[in-house]
């Protein structure tokens, strides 16, 4: 079985699609795909679909959606290629009943969220090991696999906008650290229009605006600096009515005062402030 989610939504099984298009059966496929191999309770599946109250049909609507997603994996099955053993399995083998909930079976399938967790975990390492190169290499890959929103084009309830949640902040995570390691490697001019684009979509990311400022510092554009963490300020004083963290500040104060190779080598590095809407 294939898993894409990191963009739209498509799960295939020996290279058939057996993603529905109705709006709310691919809700349980999503919330299904991404639990692969674990159990997902009725009622976790019927608070992503209902929310928190449920009609009293939503148990027996729900076994409705279970058998629509059933027909499309005997589809695959049948007429799919890859699987010389797919003829011996039946739908309900590969998304099973199972006590209180569901379970999808995806074998030894592919998942570009657990591909993507595998390249981010190696570039941190390399991180920790300051090969920056390698880390920079990896972490691009791993953000490659991106090719949109993750599950862009699924109506999403409070279960799949947690997991959705979760996801963006693994992929700013991987952004953060392969921004930092370009600039392990001098890359500040190169990283410029990314980052003016990156402040600009979260304004209030703490770490962002670090390396942004920096990058800019580095390039001879002190003003523009200076400029950028006076307008980080400005959001988060009047988003949050907090100030910026002590690292950043210090930060400003460098910037301030000290010539480019007494500047810290590492931009902030508090915590990110969760970006405004």
């Amino acid at each position: 079985m294939e898993i894409d989610v990191l963009g739209t939504l498509a799960v295939r099984l020996n290279g058939v699609s057996i993603t529905p298009t109705a709006p709310k059966p691919r809700q349980v496929i999503a919330l299904l795909a991404l639990r692969a191999g674990q159990v997902v309770p009725v009622a976790v599946l019927a608070e992503e679909l209902w929310g928190s109250r449920p009609p009293r049909s939503a148990r027996a609507t729900l076994q409705t959606y279970i058998l629509q997603l059933r027909e499309l994996i005997s589809t695959a099955l049948e007429n799919g290629t890859g699987d010389e053993t797919g003829q011996h399995r039946q739908a309900k083998d590969v998304l099973l009943t199972v006590p209180g909930g569901y379970l999808l079976k995806a074998g030894d399938g592919t998942s570009n969220v657990r591909e993507f967790e595998r390249l981010a975990g190696s570039g941190y390492r390399a991180m920790d090991a300051e090969d920056y190169p390698q880390a920079a290499r990896l972490l691009r890959q791993a953000l490659g696999l991106w090719t949109g929103p993750a599950l862009a084009d699924v109506q999403t309830g409070p279960q799949l906008q947690t997991e959705v949640k979760r996801l963006e902040e693994s992929r700013l995570c991987a952004l953060d650290q392969r921004v930092e390691a370009d600039l392990r490697l001098g890359r500040h001019r190169e990283l410029l229009a990314e980052l003016t684009v990156l402040v600009n979509r979260y304004p209030t990311h703490e770490s962002l605006c670090g390396q942004y400022m920096l990058a800019l510092y580095r390039s001879g554009r002190r003003g523009e600096a200076l400029d950028a963490y006076q307008r980080l300020r400005a959001t988060l004083v009047r988003a949050m009515g907090l100030e910026p963290s002590s690292a950043l500040a210090k930060l400003q104060r460098s910037i301030l005062m000290s010539g480019p190779e007494t500047l810290p080598a590492r931009p902030a590095t508090g915590a990110a402030v969760a970006p405004v809407g």
